[in-house]
């Protein structure tokens, strides 16, 4: 059974509850780690569903030895609060001065994984509240919420141009166009349950398949070519072909820009943050002839 002892007191109360077999509660500084909250609850996971194995003290470790204090994983599922049955008896200092059915005890829990070892322990504060608590929310939800609100595009393709002609063993410039939805920087935000995430995307990279089998890795928009440039190869993204498309259906080149989205989030106010990817891509086509013409 998992238990925590107070450092200068004994319980304030012990209740058996359907989260687990066995709770020990008690008063501030009593739970390891649960600095600046009223209460504290220790959770022994049953079997089921911590794996089986001994379940040891966050901190104390099985087979590594020390003191390292284990990473804890705190989203809107392993942090859920949800209403502490059977309630606290009357008197129960977790009531904070009311009475039952005044309100009710809520537990609000988070997964900590013991270090090198399956072991899991539940350790959460328990409050009383005059109302049921929003559900909890993930700020990682609603980072993704914020980025499906930006109708993020996949690039603006500027060139090579739809009805161009372009020359073998000339080279191409590749660039595209920059927009909000198409390079960024995107900004949205998304709320909920108190909690505002504020996302911001922008492209970090393309990649060209270009048809003939190769493919060209650009981390900037490109560079936009001009007659004064005449037979240079483009400074930061261009291809050049080695062979007439001709023999292509439709006499044409088949190629796909992909980009690539980096987003990084943030729960306004300070707090949480995070950065998730997102992949979008358009397509394009390309004549490649043997006559050199002016093709840019």
């Amino acid at each position: 059974m998992l238990r925590r002892r107070a450092a200068a007191a004994t319980l304030a109360a012990v209740a058996s509850v359907a989260l687990s077999p066995s709770v020990a509660w008690a008063t501030d500084g009593d739970v390891w780690n649960c600095d600046n909250k009223r209460v504290c609850a220790g959770v022994e996971i049953p079997p089921e569903v911590g794996g089986g194995g001994t379940r040891n003290r966050p901190g104390s470790g099985s087979g590594g030895g020390g003191s390292s204090r284990p990473t804890p994983v705190i989203d809107g599922i392993s942090c859920a609060i949800t209403r502490l049955e059977p309630q606290p008896p009357a008197g129960s200092a977790l009531w904070e001065g009311h009475t039952p059915g005044d309100g009710a005890v809520y537990v609000n829990p988070c997964i900590w994984q013991g270090p090198g070892s399956e072991n899991q322990d539940v350790l959460g504060r328990v409050f009383w509240s005059q109302d049921a608590p929003a559900p909890a929310v993930d700020p990682a939800v609603l980072a993704r919420r914020a980025v499906d609100s930006m109708l993020l595009d996949g690039p603006a393709i500027v060139s090579p141009r739809p009805g161009g002609t372009y020359t073998v063993g000339v080279p191409m410039w590749l660039w595209v166009g920059q927009g909000p939805t198409t390079w960024g920087p995107n900004v949205a935000s998304a709320s909920a349950g108190g909690i505002t995430v504020t996302a911001t995307a922008k492209v970090s990279s393309i990649v060209w398949s270009m048809g003939d089998g190769s493919s060209v890795t650009c981390t900037g928009p490109g560079t936009a070519y001009t007659a004064a440039r005449g037979m240079a190869a483009s400074p930061d993204c261009g291809h050049l072909y080695r062979a007439t498309s001709a023999g292509r259906p439709g006499g044409k080149y088949s190629g796909t820009a992909t980009s690539t989205w980096t987003v990084d989030w943030a729960v306004s106010g300070g707090g949480r943050t995070g950065q998730l990817t997102e992949v979008r891509q358009s397509v394009f086509t390309v004549a490649v002839g043997e006559v050199q013409v002016v093709g840019q």
